[in-house]
Formats: structure tokens, sequence, C-alpha cells
């Protein structure tokens, strides 16, 4: 049995006595009490080369190796898994190799995330490639998805094999979303619908899979099974959405990324493709701005924001957001109570426009 069952904030948290108006904050203090033990424990077993850099990209340790207490991401996706154990009327323990699951294979495409886009920076430190080199960062990303297929296998739950299976489809869909992102960015002719599809993929997919895996390991059926899916996938394109829109009007200090770092880099984001394919004067003069071959200087990205945001495109992106956040409500009828409204209360706050 692997010691993180034992550990007295797993089964505290397994007891607890239905809560309603929980904040986010102390839903996602809840599910790191419960995750972290079992998701160290997941990176200690690794080889060693592949166990420095995670534990580096989780905060954990510095470059030398010493212990550090760096920012690890909020685990937004552990949370779902367990959230939607609890609200298919299971406990959330059950699914903490799920959630274990879900976490790494974040972080495997977060490393290579990274690594593609060249970006210097995560959670306010220096990314993993730009410490120990783009091959060992790459390998350590794949020793991680390796990894969270281990925790599932590993489990004796009856929902492990069907987990294994879910997992892969929502990775492999992910894999698409980014190469449909990549070759985005020598395009000019890209849809709106193109870009939807796509961070429905390599957004939606993981968030949909993270309470799939939840609920299966909650006890659900196929029905409610589906519908919790359903909830994560809306709210993982809401959530792509807003993330979108902090990429290019997010402050710094809070999103740990440059100022109009997408907008540097070219993103085909949805805001951009929203305003690139608006018809109006000032979508054509983002075109104009962002298909030249000179590099954006600073005063280049900060009048191609002002641009997306008079063809209407950040509007849209946040009505959008909207709405789906509305459908993921409506998939939550017949859930639980009380996970069920912090499930709500989590997608609502991921979504804000100040996260």
């Amino acid at each position: 049995m692997p010691a993180w069952k034992d550990d007295p904030a797993v089964v505290a948290c397994d007891h607890r006595p239905e809560q309603r108006g929980r904040s986010a904050a102390d839903i996602l203090r809840w599910s790191r009490r419960l995750l972290d033990p079992a998701l160290r424990d997941a990176v200690e077993a690794m080889p060693d080369a592949a166990r420095r850099i995670a534990a580096f990209h989780f905060g954990w340790r510095d470059e030398r190796g010493r212990p550090a207490s760096g920012a690890a991401g909020k685990a937004i996706r552990p949370a779902l898994a367990l959230l939607a154990a609890e609200a298919a009327g299971g406990t959330a323990s059950a699914a903490l190799p799920a959630a274990v699951a879900v976490e790494l294979a974040h972080n495997f495409s977060l490393l290579h995330d990274d690594v593609m886009d060249g970006d210097p920076t995560r959670r306010h430190r220096p990314t993993a490639w730009t410490v120990f080199g783009t091959d060992a960062a790459i390998l350590a990303g794949d020793a991680l998805l390796a990894a969270a297929y281990e925790a599932l296998a590993g489990d004796d739950s009856p929902a492990a094999a069907h987990g294994v299976r879910v997992l892969a489809r929502s990775v492999l869909d992910l894999v698409e979303g980014q190469s449909a992102d990549l070759a985005f960015e020598g395009r000019t002719d890209v849809t709106l619908d193109e870009c939807l599809a796509m961070a429905s993929r390599k957004t939606g997919a993981l968030m949909g899979a993270a309470c799939a895996l939840g609920a299966r390991h909650g006890g659900a059926g196929t029905a409610e099974t589906d519908r919790l899916r359903a909830f994560g996938e809306c709210f993982g394109l809401a959530f792509q959405l807003t993330d979108d829109l902090l990429g290019i009007w997010g402050d710094p200090a809070v999103t740990g990324k440059p100022v109009h770092s997408d907008l540097h880099n070219r993103k085909k984001s949805l805001p951009v493709v929203a305003a690139l394919t608006s018809g109006t004067p000032a979508g054509g003069e983002l075109a104009d701005l962002y298909f030249r071959e000179e590099p954006l200087s600073h005063g280049d990205t900060a009048k191609a924001a002002a641009l997306i945001e008079a063809a209407g495109a950040r509007a849209w992106a946040a009505t959008r957001a909207g709405a789906l956040l509305a459908e993921a409500r409506a998939h939550l009828a017949g859930s639980a109570p009380a996970p069920a409204a912090d499930l709500c209360t989590l997608a609502h706050f991921m979504t804000r426009h100040d996260r």
C-alpha cells in the first residue's frame, strides 16, 4: 500500500463533513493536502536524472538539488479529479491515482511546451530547459508521462484499465492540439473554428479526462462519467479563452510571463484569430502588423493588443468563456450538491481575468 494512503491529511479529507460555500483557495488547499504526498512519491520513484529535473520543475528543489519552496502551480486538474469522485458519490482518496496521473501528464506537456515556445520562465522561476538543457528537459517530460501511466496502472481499482485508456486518448488529443497550435504559427489563414478545435484538444481534453477519471474512480457509471467529462471539457475551453486573454493583457506579476508574451511569439491564440477573422478595419490592420517578416517590438505588441480589443475580440473571448461556464454548470445536474458547488467555484475562479 502506498505511504500516502496512511497520511493523516488523506484520512481527514476523506471524512470531511459536507461543506457549502468553500472558496477556491480552500478547495485548492484541500486538494493539495491530498495530492502532494502521492505526487512526491511518484516523482521520487523516477530515475535519478528525470527525478532531479522534475523536482526542480515542481519547485521542490533548486538546480543543485537543494530543498526549495517554489510555486508548484495550482494543480487544477487533480482538484477536478478529486471533486469529480465525490460528485459521483465516492471518496476523494479513491481518485488519488487519477489525480496524480493527470498532474504528471499535464506537467509533461508543460516541460515540452516551454521548450517549443522558448519560454525562459514559468511560475516566476527559470524553466527547466534553460537550466538543464533542451534535451534533458524533453526527456524529463517523457519520464513524467510514463510515470502518469504507471500511477494509473499500479492502482488496484477496477477503474484502472479504463483509466489508462481515458488518459491515453486525452494525451493523444493534447498532442494533436499542440501540433495544430504549432502549425498555425506558419499560416495566415487560420479560421476561428480551427482554433476552437485546437484549444478543445490542447486544454479541454485533459480537463475532461481528469473529471472522467475521478468520476469512474468514484464509482460513476457511463452516463454520469460522460456528464462530468463534459463539464471538464467545457470548463477547459473557457479556461483556455481566459488564459489567452491573460497571455495578452495579464499582469506579469500574476502570470509569471512577460507582458504581451503570446503576441511576441505571434501566437494564433483565440482572441488573435477572432480579431484576424473579424472583418473589421482593426482586424485588417492587425493582419498587416502580425504577418510582416520583421520581429515585433514592444511598441508593435502594444499596438497589436489595442487592435485586438478594437476588433471586439477581447469582449468576444470573455463572453464565450461565460457561455461555456453556463454550459459546464448544466452538466452537473444530478451530481452530489457540495462537490458540484465546489466544481463550479473552481471553474469560476480559474476563468477570472485577475487570477
